[in-house]
């Protein structure tokens, strides 16, 4: 999913008031500091959606068959692969 960089910005205020809010969270850093290194997490989180998504679509792609995007067969390829995909590269375990 692209995020403008207007949007990350503001999804990185959003987490650092919800943070500050929180009575047990302490912080040892600079607030500004510790939002950009949100921002840094989000970028990485959303380079890694856009990298797993381009995968799965790659698998679904390489079919024998033509499965329609949108279609309920292609939509339960996406999630099977995604999340196995998903497992591969953030190293998760099935259980």
């Amino acid at each position: 999913m692209k995020l403008s960089r207007e949007k990350i910005n503001h999804l990185s205020k959003l987490v650092l008031v919800g943070f500050l809010d929180d009575d047990s969270v302490e912080f040892f850093c600079d607030e500004n500091d510790l939002r950009l290194e949100i921002v840094n997490i989000l970028r990485h989180e959303i380079d890694i959606e856009e990298l797993i998504d381009d995968e799965v679509r790659k698998s679904i792609a390489s079919y024998s068959r033509e499965i329609r995007e949108g279609s309920n067969e292609w939509e339960i390829l996406y999630h099977k692969h995604y999340n196995e995909e998903n497992r591969k590269r953030r190293g998760l375990s099935l259980g």
